[in-house]
């Protein structure tokens, strides 16, 4: 008897232990939602959904209570009862508008990614140049025309085109390795804004899953699965201005499938005496459809082409003397034309209760042709100084990703490994001294480029309950080959280099709304292949030494700061100019400073934003005094107040500021700062028209987008000068626009 009662009480016992609850979230269209926060208020523990929607908790009982939360969405309560244990569950969350006090920090897979997507709600981008600025501290600038891919900087960098931020959109690469006109260009205009899905981005060099080019920073662009609703949007400003935006949901509400294309069309002349004759056509396809188990498959294809005039960078003197005006040019023949086509699949799949798998692979076919005089007649007084740029290129690639969660010892774990490849095939990189972009005078450069990087990286975050440790390893390969066509005989000239970046980041949640954190890490970015093959394997993969320390607190509800404390170090690099085809040292170098947040939800449908960057950027090399890095800003700042369906009303005004920065070593020549504020506005009808205007550069401020020191000559003077080079920023600008939904 007695034995009995023991295996009726083990029987007891062991039935009302904790007990795994597996479950998929969806939104009222029946669309799996990813990163959706689920929380056991008894035992406390939690788990966010995978791309399919599914996740797995641990540790319940029936009885429990269970909260489903997600920003943007209604926040769900259940309480778990036996049939939750014996089916799976699927929980609906209903959209709402996203406001800042539902956000709980420890909530977040990542706060400050959390804060983005606010930030995009609440001031959603409209044009390819705001893409980027949603990435708080980033500005961004343009100096050709339109079709050239956008200046950026980022924590006192002059990252020029993209050589120190790693830049992604689906997965696929935008750094263009061994670019005609620069490392690590990266040209996102074949991105559509309105199909922009997330934003995730971080600062400095402490990602396994990121490796070239990713030193200041890295940025993932997500494009949407679903759009809901089709679209047809118009405007027309100044300086014959123009956008036409069609987006077409193809399957309506089809369960477990979604399609739509999107087409835009952009024209824009420009201010200048020399119209840019700008034109751009975008086409973008995706098909997403969910597989037994919930495993997501997209398929997605795109096509991009632009061309443009230019009237260039004009020097300082030939505006003060009369010469020319701001909107005037001393070499109105610059310009060019890109295209690139995408075609890009991606699979993610639950492979076991505790394990997951994404992965994506990609093709791109690229074609690049710039013109562009920066010395005018400094180099051949007779024909001038134009050069020509050029390349065809091809991308092949995948990355594949593996999470797992599980323990150990008695310590919550996550491990997350992958492993992928990116191959580049560049056929006739070109520099060339050209005249009137019709007749090329002479080659300086012109090869083939093959580089292949080959990666793995593995990463561990350990749950020590308020403290995570997130330890990481990475490992790349690359082979360079070149094969240069100016030379008689023919010769592979090739060089391989293997590299290994450990990083380490701590956690500490002191409460649900305050997290410390320490990131430290080491980088690196790849430079151009002819620099590889000319100094024969010396530091062509200079690396970079970071690390950050701060919080994001939430100490009110509808009020979140976020701040940091950094430091990056970057070893000698060896940079290939390719507007004059040689290779500039530019030897060690050391960044510190200090990166500041605000966030304020003032209320339901008012929305303040501000961050602002304080740097130091030195060459560590070089004498005090003669140490400074050229374009490095001190102090950038951005925000602005957004207005989100307030009767009807939406809109936002946005200012950018940065300070005056050397422009050259000694700081004798000064690049001038600017604050520019942007307006826009637009009312929504009850029939899902709106109407709205823009306004770029509100208050008509004369300022120089970007600006650059540089040695040329005018055809009438006999010795060069070095001064400041700059092209225009854009006076006040007023568009209109129409969009309707349907």
């Amino acid at each position: 008897m007695k034995r009995i009662f023991t295996i009726l009480l083990f029987l007891i016992i062991g039935s009302s232990q904790a007990q795994n609850i597996k479950g998929v979230v969806t939104n009222s269209n029946q669309q799996p939602l990813e990163d959706v926060y689920i929380y056991n208020i008894n035992s406390s523990s939690h788990a966010h959904t995978i791309a399919n929607g599914s996740f797995v908790l641990e540790n319940n009982q029936v009885g429990d209570s269970l909260t489903v939360g997600l920003l943007g969405y209604e926040k769900t309560f259940l309480v778990l009862n036996e049939n939750h244990f014996n089916d799976s569950l699927t929980i609906v969350l209903k959209g709402k508008t996203i406001l800042l006090d539902e956000l709980v920090i420890t909530e977040q897979i990542d706060a400050l990614n959390s804060l983005s997507k606010v930030d995009l709600e609440t001031n959603p981008v409209n044009s390819s140049q705001e893409i980027l600025r949603k990435v708080p501290g980033l500005i961004i600038g343009q100096h050709a025309g339109g079709g050239k891919a956008e200046q950026i900087f980022l924590r006192g960098f002059d990252i020029d085109h993209g050589t120190d931020i790693s830049l992604s959109v689906d997965g696929m690469p935008v750094n263009m390795v061994s670019h005609a006109h620069g490392q690590g260009y990266s040209d996102l205009h074949f991105l559509i804004p309105e199909t922009i899905n997330n934003i995730n981005f971080g600062k400095g060099p402490y990602y396994a899953n990121k490796g070239d080019f990713n030193t200041a920073g890295y940025v993932d662009f997500n494009t949407k699965e679903d759009i809901g609703s089709s679209e047809i949007n118009f405007s027309y400003g100044q300086f014959n201005s123009m956008r036409t935006l069609g987006m077409f949901n193809l399957l309506g509400n089809t369960p477990n499938q979604n399609a739509y294309v999107a087409l835009e069309y952009i024209q824009f002349d420009g201010p200048y005496h020399s119209p840019q004759n700008f034109n751009r056509i975008n086409l973008f396809g995706k098909y997403t459809t969910y597989l037994k188990g919930n495993d997501r498959l997209s398929v997605s294809l795109s096509h991009f082409k632009s061309r443009w005039d230019a009237s260039g960078q004009i020097p300082q003197r030939a505006v003060n003397s009369g010469m020319i005006d701001r909107w005037g040019s001393i070499d109105d023949t610059e310009g060019g034309n890109t295209s690139r086509t995408n075609f890009n699949v991606e699979y993610n799949s639950l492979l076991s209760e505790n394990l997951q798998f994404k992965s994506n692979v990609f093709y791109s076919q690229y074609n690049f042709e710039l013109y562009s005089n920066f010395t005018f007649f400094l180099e051949d007084p007779i024909n001038g100084d134009q050069i020509k740029q050029k390349e065809a290129r091809d991308i092949f690639g995948f990355n594949a990703e593996f999470t797992r969660d599980g323990n150990l010892g008695a310590v919550e774990a996550t491990y997350t490994g992958g492993f992928g490849m990116r191959y580049d095939f560049v056929k006739d990189v070109e520099l060339s001294h050209t005249l009137n972009r019709n007749e090329t005078l002479n080659y300086m450069a012109l090869g083939d480029v093959n580089e292949t990087n080959m990666f793995a990286y593995i990463n561990a975050e350990l749950d020590f309950g308020k403290f995570i440790v997130a330890p990481a390893l990475r490992l790349d390969y690359f082979k360079f080959m070149y094969n240069d066509a100016l030379v008689s005989d023919y010769e592979t000239l090739s060089e391989t280099k293997t590299i290994v970046n450990p990083k380490v980041n701590f956690f500490f949640n002191q409460n649900e709304n305050l997290q410390w954190f320490l990131k430290t890490g080491i980088g690196f970015h790849s430079n151009d292949a002819r620099v590889v093959v000319q100094q024969q394997g010396e530091d062509f993969l200079p690396r970079a030494y970071g690390a950050d320390f701060g919080a994001i607190w939430k100490p009110v509800p509808k009020v979140v700061f976020n701040t940091a404390l950094w430091y990056l170090f970057l070893e000698q690099e060896l940079v290939y100019v390719g507007d004059a085809g040689i290779v500039e040292p530019s030897g060690e170098s050391k960044r510190y400073g200090l990166d500041l947040g605000l966030r304020y939800q003032i209320t339901d449908w008012l929305y303040f934003d501000t961050d602002a960057t304080l740097t130091h950027a030195r060459s560590v090399e070089e004498p005090s005094g003669e140490d400074y890095i050229p374009l490095a800003p001190d102090f950038t700042l951005t925000g602005g107040l957004s207005v989100n369906n307030f009767k009807g009303f939406s809109g936002a005004i946005r200012y950018r500021f940065i300070d005056d920065r050397p422009a050259n070593e000694d700081n004798s020549i000064v690049a001038e700062g600017y604050f520019v504020t942007d307006l826009n506005l637009s009312y929504e009808f009850a029939n899902n028209l709106v109407l709205g205007i823009a306004i770029e550069n509100l208050f008509d401020t004369e300022w120089n987008e970007t600006q650059f020191a540089t040695e040329s000559r005018l055809q009438n003077e006999l010795e060069p000068v070095e001064e400041i080079h700059f092209t225009p920023g854009t006076p006040f600008f007023f568009k209109a626009n129409i969009s309707y939904r349907f």
